[in-house]
């Protein structure tokens, strides 16, 4: 019993420790974005969406060095159904309807689609090879590459003479600096008592990952997404939900891929990825009209609950 209570403390606050330590990190990361000129979906959907998703990465980095790669795919496939079934669910129920004026349908939903298929296709033989890593993590960059192109909104500003410039800059990478810094420490231990918590209670690392371990990370997505979606900001929380999963897709699943081949587990094929499927071609369908309604945002709880329940043989 005591066991059980040291592990659980230890993941409580290694978890806390990585969602409090991401929070400050894509904080400040927005605000250099921001202050360089560019745009607040462009900010959204490169580094609010790649800060935000630190934790993933993060923790599935800890994972593949602990001799767990089963959990790095658990993780990015839970995460992608958390971010939008019940982030883009809480977004649109605080702000509704979420009004999109960027054009999403030229690159960003078919990018968001395509990633999804192609991490569908690259694990469905059970493992996710190095040269699958290579191709995911292209992608990632043509993708990237193209949308800081065209994302500037005004001409860079002039640091070097401009002393508050460069104070405001020196003092937001040094918080960056230090996020990262302890993210990655909170990830290491949150996946050492993960893997010590599926031992004790005897169940399977990969359905604590595609379940808690996922929440847990998608937190600092939440917790974004609210705060844009309170201050009429739904872009920015749209844009973090369609980075975020390019991102866990792509990044996520790629540089742990670089490292050594990954075992996916074979009911997280059979019980998550369809759903992971269903969910981004639900979002594809429904911001076509550029808007999530309070009532879209419902059924996404509905379905998310019903995962979960499922997962867990509660259904």
């Amino acid at each position: 019993m005591l066991e059980i209570l040291i592990w659980v403390a230890v993941f409580v606050i290694s978890l806390a420790v990585l969602i409090a330590a991401s929070d400050f990190f894509t904080e400040s990361a927005g605000k250099i974005g921001l202050f360089l000129g560019f745009s607040p979906f462009i900010v959204g959907v490169t580094i609010v969406a790649i800060g935000t998703s630190l934790p993933e990465l993060a923790s599935s980095l800890a994972a593949v060095y602990q001799g767990s790669s089963e959990i790095v795919a658990s993780n990015v496939i839970g995460s992608n159904i958390a971010n939008i079934f019940l982030i883009i669910g809480v977004a649109s129920v605080i702000s509704s309807p979420m009004k999109i004026t960027y054009n999403l349908i030229h690159v960003d939903l078919p990018m968001l689609v395509g990633s999804a298929m192609l991490l569908y296709f690259t694990i469905s033989d059970d493992i996710f090879s190095t040269g699958e890593a290579i191709l995911c993590l292209l992608g990632f960059v043509i993708y990237l590459v193209y949308i800081i192109r065209g994302g500037r909104v005004e001409s860079e500003t002039e640091l070097s003479s401009n002393s508050n410039s460069r104070r405001f800059l020196t003092r937001h990478i040094l918080i960056v600096v230090l996020g990262a810094l302890f993210i990655f420490v909170g990830a290491n231990y949150t996946v050492e008592s993960i893997i010590k918590l599926s031992e004790i209670f005897g169940l399977g690392t990969s359905i604590i990952a595609v379940s808690v371990v996922a929440l847990g990370t998608s937190l600092p997505e939440l917790a974004v997404t609210i705060s844009a979606a309170r201050k009429g900001d739904p872009e920015i929380a749209i844009g973090n939900v369609v980075g975020s999963n390019i991102f866990n897709s792509l990044i996520v699943m790629g540089i742990p891929g670089l490292i050594k081949s990954l075992d996916i587990p074979d009911d997280i094929l059979v019980n998550a990825l369809p759903v992971m499927m269903g969910a981004t071609l639900l979002f594809f369908f429904v911001t076509q009209d550029k808007q999530v309604t309070q009532w879209e945002g419902w059924l996404f709880f509905v379905l998310y609950a019903w995962f979960v329940g499922h997962l867990f043989g509660l259904l």
